[in-house]
C-alpha cells in the first residue's frame, strides 16, 4: 500500500468513526499531515483523490469540507462508467439491473403514492406518443423507470440502479427494436409494470419488470452475437 492510499485510508476511518462527520471542515493542512503521518504532499494527494471521489469537497476560501455523504454523491461516478463499457461487459450490466430492478419495481408496488403513479403514467403516455422518436422513447423511458425506482423512497438503491442503466444501452436496444419493428411488445411490457403498480400487487409488478429487462437482455444478446 502506498503512502497516498494509506493517508486516504486514515481519512475515511477518521470520517466513519465520527471523529469526521459530514459537513466538518479538515483541520489546517499541517496539522492533518501530521495526524496521518505524512508529508504535506501525500496528504494534498488524499484529499485530491477523496475530492474526486465526493467524499471531499473544497470551498474557494473556507477549507475542505467532508460532503454530506449522501447515497446520489458517493455513487454517481457508477453511471460514467458504465457509458464507458463495451461487448460482454454491458452484457453483465444487463444481468445486474436484472437482479435489481424487478425487486426495485415490486417494493415500488407496495409503497408509490398517487401523485407517483401519475408521473409513471405520464411518461408512459409520452413513450406511446413519440413511438416513431427513438430518442423522445429513450428520455421517457428512462424516466419512467426512474420514477418508479423512486417511489421505493431507497434513495441507494435509486442512485445505483440510474448509475447502471445505462443511457447508451438504451438507446441502443430502443433502435434495435424499432428497426425490428419490435417497440409495440416493449411498449406493452412498460404498461404491464404501470398497471401492477396500479394494483398494489408486488408479485405482479416484479414478474412484468422481470420479463422487460429480459426483453432487453436478449436483445443484446443476439446483437453482440451478430457484432462477433
Amino acid at each position: 500500500m502506498s503512502l497516498t492510499e494509506k493517508a486516504m485510508t486514515r481519512l475515511r476511518e477518521l470520517i466513519q468513526s465520527g471523529e469526521l462527520p459530514p459537513g466538518t471542515r479538515l483541520p489546517p493542512e499541517q496539522q492533518l499531515a501530521t495526524e496521518l503521518g505524512v508529508g504535506r504532499n501525500i496528504m494534498r494527494e488524499a484529499v485530491r483523490v477523496l475530492v474526486a471521489a465526493r467524499v471531499l469537497e473544497v470551498r474557494r476560501g473556507n477549507g475542505t469540507f467532508v460532503t454530506s455523504l449522501e447515497p446520489r454523491l458517493l455513487l454517481e461516478s457508477i453511471g460514467g462508467a458504465v457509458e464507458l463499457l463495451q461487448g460482454d461487459s454491458m452484457l453483465e450490466l444487463t444481468e445486474v439491473r436484472r437482479l435489481f430492478e424487478p425487486a426495485a419495481t415490486g417494493l415500488a408496488a407496495t409503497r408509490i403514492t398517487p401523485q407517483q403513479l401519475a408521473v409513471v403514467q405520464g411518461h408512459l403516455e409520452a413513450m406511446r406518443a413519440a413511438a416513431d422518436d427513438v430518442e423522445l422513447l429513450n428520455q421517457h423511458d428512462a424516466a419512467f423507470h426512474r420514477a418508479v425506482v423512486a417511489a421505493t423512497g431507497n434513495e441507494t438503491l435509486s442512485t445505483v440502479l440510474e448509475g447502471i442503466s445505462s443511457r447508451t444501452v438504451r438507446a441502443r436496444v430502443w433502435r434495435g427494436l424499432v428497426d425490428a419493428d419490435a417497440a409495440g411488445q416493449t411498449l406493452r411490457e412498460h404498461e404491464a409494470i404501470y398497471l401492477a403498480l396500479a394494483a398494489g400487487d408486488a408479485i405482479q409488478a416484479q414478474a412484468a419488470a422481470l420479463m422487460h429487462v429480459i426483453t432487453t437482455e436478449s436483445w443484446l444478446r443476439r446483437h453482440l452475437a451478430e457484432e462477433r
